[in-house]
C-alpha cells in the first residue's frame, strides 16, 4: 500500500471511530465525515444560503457559535479571521469539532466549551456575532434563552429554529379584551406548538412556533428582525429595549440565572 493511500485509510478510521456524526465536514484530503447524510450535504447547503449575509472578512470579530456541534460553522467563521468561541452540551460533538479544528489548523483561533445556554448569563463576554442555529426549538425555557443571547450580541445575530406552518402575520392590538381571547386562534396570531413527548424521536424537541410567534419573541428579547434570508433562518440586530414593566423581565432574568 502507497504512503498516501495508507494516510487517507486511516484518516477515515478516524473519522469511523467517531461516528455518529452530524455535520458533513468536508476535509482537505478529500474526505467527508457524514456523506451519507440523510439531510445532504448539511450543513454546507444551509451556509451557502446565509454565507452571502455575513462579511467575507471577520477580521477582528468575536463570534459566539451556540450549539456548535462539530464545528462546520465555527471553522467557516474562523477562515473568515474572527475569533470564536463555540458551545454544546453535548461531550461527543465537542471532541468530534477539537478533532476537525487541529486536522483543518483552524484551533488557535476557535474556544470549544461544553456549557448550557444559560450558563452564558454569568459571562461578562459579549460578541458581535452570535450565531444560534438549531438550538431554540430544543430548550424548554426558549423566552429565557433569546434575554440572556440578546445581552450577549453586540452587532447582529442569525437563528434558525424548527417552526410550524404559516406565513401569516397579524398586528395585535396594544392591549387585549380579556373577553376578546378568540383572537388568540386567528391566522396570523403568534403561536407556539408544545411537543410534550417527541418530534422525529428527538425528546428535547420541546416547540414549534410559527413564523409570526418567532419574530414577536425576537422583538420582545429587544432585536430587530432585519430579514429572513433562509427558510426558518434569521438575521436580526440591536433592536429597541422590550418593554418591560416595573422591570419585571430583568427581574425575572436574574432569579433565573442567579446573576
Amino acid at each position: 500500500m502507497s504512503a498516501p493511500a495508507a494516510g487517507h485509510d486511516a484518516l477515515q478510521a478516524q473519522i469511523d471511530a467517531q461516528q455518529p456524526w452530524f455535520h458533513n465536514l468536508h476535509l482537505p484530503e478529500g474526505l467527508q465525515t457524514a456523506p451519507e447524510h440523510p439531510l445532504g450535504d448539511f450543513p454546507s447547503f444551509k451556509w451557502k444560503q446565509i454565507a452571502p449575509h455575513i462579511d467575507t472578512d471577520l477580521s477582528g470579530w468575536n463570534v459566539l457559535d451556540i450549539g456548535c456541534n462539530a464545528g462546520y460553522y465555527s471553522f467557516q467563521f474562523a477562515a473568515r479571521g474572527a475569533s470564536v468561541t463555540a458551545i454544546d452540551v453535548d461531550p461527543h460533538y465537542l471532541r468530534q469539532a477539537r478533532w476537525a479544528a487541529r486536522h483543518l489548523q483552524l484551533e488557535d483561533r476557535i474556544e470549544f466549551r461544553q456549557m448550557q445556554i444559560y450558563d452564558l448569563a454569568r459571562e461578562s463576554q459579549t460578541y458581535d456575532l452570535v450565531w444560534f442555529m438549531g438550538v431554540l426549538y430544543h430548550l424548554r425555557h426558549p423566552l429565557l434563552a433569546l434575554d440572556i443571547v440578546r445581552r450577549k450580541m453586540r452587532r447582529m445575530m442569525v437563528m434558525q429554529t424548527l417552526t410550524m406552518p404559516g406565513d401569516e402575520v397579524v398586528d395585535p392590538p396594544a392591549d387585549l379584551a380579556i373577553d376578546q381571547r378568540e383572537r388568540l386562534r386567528e391566522p396570523g396570531w403568534p403561536a407556539m406548538a408544545f411537543i410534550e413527548r417527541r418530534l422525529a424521536g428527538d425528546p428535547t424537541n420541546w416547540w414549534a412556533p410559527d413564523h409570526a410567534c418567532i419574530e414577536a419573541m425576537l422583538r420582545s428579547s429587544g432585536f430587530k428582525v432585519h430579514a429572513r434570508i433562509a427558510h426558518e433562518t434569521y438575521l436580526c440586530g440591536p433592536g429597541d429595549a422590550p418593554m418591560d414593566a416595573a422591570g419585571m423581565v430583568e427581574a425575572e432574568l436574574k432569579a433565573a440565572t442567579g446573576t
